[in-house]
């Protein structure tokens, strides 16, 4: 089952067309970024934008900073809203569980393959924005005293080795898969609650909206902290020196927190439902 529906996701062009609009966004602000006269001010602007400029390999963690408050989240949704209620819309969820196919099997086959479509969006984002990175602003930072590479240059001012750099992309890269698969999971859970989709897929945009919204609020600092989109920026903290893990390791905690609980209630929803269509 979990190979089906993987078969399904990459044949969906769909997939794909989301993707492509996700690399978009990085590229045309690298474009503009390499036909202006001078970079945005360290401050101003998405992450890391200041220093991609004179070095190209940060690119892939600017791109992530573009992409991730808004438009991935928004692709996410639209995926997860689609695994089970876009099944009951299209009247082939009843033919899957007739086959026969156990409702834990396919609801399990379904997370896993947006989990998939998570991971395949954020590695093509980044391997994407690194050839582009490379392209238009050099493979490399300015040589150092002495003509020796610089490495590229932390948030705190530190330099960076090549491997570091890379160890720390792909453990930004693992923190917002887990962070994006959270939030998918609650927009599963709303998947089994209706026959539509694109219901499924607002309400998760909702969560979204209101977290976002409670973040900004004094008066919603005891929930701060519970919200699913509190620590989503803390994959920053990986490009500190040293790296700050305290926000890392509660955000990790609390996308495993909504993973567990947000499956296991579409699980217990979706095990009762009685499906019709």
């Amino acid at each position: 089952m979990i190979a089906v529906e993987l078969r399904k996701l990459v044949l969906r062009p769909r997939m794909w067309v989301s993707i492509g609009l996700l690399c978009l966004l990085p590229a045309i602000v690298a474009v503009f970024l390499a036909t202006a006269d001078f970079p945005p001010p360290p401050g101003q602007g998405g992450a890391f934008l200041s220093a991609v400029v004179s070095d190209g390999t940060l690119y892939p963690a600017a791109a992530l900073a573009l992409v991730l408050p808004l438009f991935l989240p928004i692709a996410v949704a639209v995926f997860a809203g689609d695994a089970i209620a876009g099944e009951a819309a299209g009247g082939t969820l009843r033919y899957l569980l007739v086959r026969p196919v156990g409702r834990t099997r396919l609801l399990t086959a379904k997370m896993l393959a947006v989990a998939v479509y998570v991971t395949a969006a954020i590695a093509i984002v980044v391997l994407t924005s690194l050839a582009i990175g490379v392209l238009l602003f050099g493979a490399g930072p300015q040589a150092g005293a002495g003509g020796q590479p610089a490495g590229a240059v932390s948030l705190s001012g530190a330099s960076l080795s090549s491997s570091s750099l890379g160890l720390r992309l792909l453990g930004a890269v693992t923190y917002i898969v887990v962070s994006m698969v959270g939030f998918a999971a609650i927009t599963v859970f709303l998947s089994t609650l209706t026959d539509s989709a694109l219901g499924a897929a607002l309400g998760g945009l909702a969560v979204l909206i209101t977290s976002s919204v409670l973040e900004t609020l004094d008066a919603a600092a005891p929930a701060k902290p519970y919200l699913p989109t509190h620590y989503w920026l803390s994959w920053i903290d990986f490009f500190r020196d040293p790296v700050l893990w305290r926000n890392i390791d509660h955000g990790l905690l609390l996308q495993a927190g909504y993973i567990v609980v947000f499956f296991g209630a579409a699980w217990a929803n979706f095990a009762t439902r009685d499906v019709t269509s």
